[in-house]
């Protein structure tokens, strides 16, 4: 059995400790927050943005908890240290969690500035070779629509991809912290949302070579609202918009178009359980509705068979959430100039 303890008490932390509930061989034994906030089990006042919204008591006298991340790390117990924080705080947790042995799932963004998150993944890489594992949270990727779209451009079913089209966009955040709005420590919707699409583009397609993007802020002194336009040699043309910026009441939105050579694909989640239709010229347009739950319980799924298999995380590695933190950026430079960015 794979012991997990979580660090932070917010709305990440219950969607993880929801989807630990559904992947064999892992249990949560250990919450850590500083503050005591949440450490008797109860998550009724927890809410987000995604996923399931029922609410959690968790049963605490199975569960320890922690107030002192250090008697954390020190607890033998313990195999993964799932963090949960907020992203001002990545650097320190992580390298410390890694130097204490202990296997590591950090949630995205991994760092507020690339330069942290290099520095996370060289951490990562070294401590590997030790048998001691790191994978970001990046949990797009295992979405089932999302990865069902990744494994049909993989298998060419449609033939190439002409175009895509990314969408996330929401009200500012009203749950957790306030550090969300604090642009300087979250990144805004930049950083926080719209990496979803970001790390998903290049899962897809690869590191574009050159990135054009317009923006601006509303609600956090940071990017809260961007278009970027990624170009790649000979195609695809891609693109992506992510937003906090929508008046409240709107919610929140993810959605993509994708053009093959032979068909498209739309997915809008506002359409509920139609939310995923593929259309192929001279058959009637189809529905899907591919398995596998969430993307928290993919990604954690993945996570706990490597630990358990004693090797690294294959779908998604540090460098790809470095690498994601880095497009940002550049993203964030082209707004600040109103110029193409290379990223060659």
């Amino acid at each position: 059995m794979i012991n997990v303890g979580i660090i932070g008490t917010g709305f990440m932390t219950v969607a993880h400790l929801k989807a630990y509930a559904r992947v064999p061989g892992a249990r949560v034994a250990a919450l850590c927050n500083p503050s005591g906030r949440n450490l008797d089990g109860d998550f009724s006042k927890v809410a987000g943005n995604v996923g399931d919204q029922a609410a959690l008591k968790l049963d605490m006298t199975v569960v320890k908890a922690f107030r002192d991340v250090a008697a954390l790390l020190a607890d033998p117990d313990i195999h993964v240290v799932d963090i949960c924080t907020p992203t001002k705080t990545h650097v320190d947790l992580s390298l410390a969690a890694l130097a204490a042995g202990k296997h590591v799932l950090l949630e995205k963004p991994m760092a507020r500035t690339a330069a942290e998150a290099r520095t996370i993944a060289e951490a990562a890489d070294a401590a590997a070779k030790r048998g001691v594992f790191l994978m970001p949270a990046m949990c797009l990727r295992f979405w089932p629509e999302y990865a069902w779209l990744k494994q049909t451009i993989v298998a060419g079913t449609y033939g190439k991809v002409m175009d895509a089209r990314f969408r996330r966009v929401a009200q500012a955040p009203a749950w957790g912290h306030s550090h969300f709005l604090k642009g300087g420590e979250s990144g805004g919707a930049l950083l926080d949302l719209h990496i979803h699409d970001v790390d998903f583009l290049q899962y897809c397609f690869g590191r574009p070579q050159a990135v054009f993007a317009s923006g601006y802020s509303k609600v956090s002194g940071a990017v809260d609202h961007v278009m970027a336009l990624y170009h790649y040699a000979g195609g695809p043309t891609v693109s992506a918009e992510g937003s906090w910026a929508m008046t409240e009441g709107f919610g929140f939105n993810m959605a993509f178009t994708v053009n093959f050579e032979r068909a498209t694909v739309d997915f809008d989640s506002a359409r509920g359980a139609d939310a995923m239709r593929l259309i192929v010229q001279g058959v009637p347009t189809a529905t899907l509705k591919p398995d596998g739950g969430d993307g928290y319980i993919g990604e954690l799924k993945h996570f706990v068979e490597c630990v358990q298999a004693g090797k690294a995380p294959g779908v998604v590695t540090p460098a790809d959430g470095a690498a994601a933190v880095a497009l940002c950026e550049a993203e964030e430079e082209s707004i600040r100039t109103g110029k193409l960015v290379s990223l060659s």
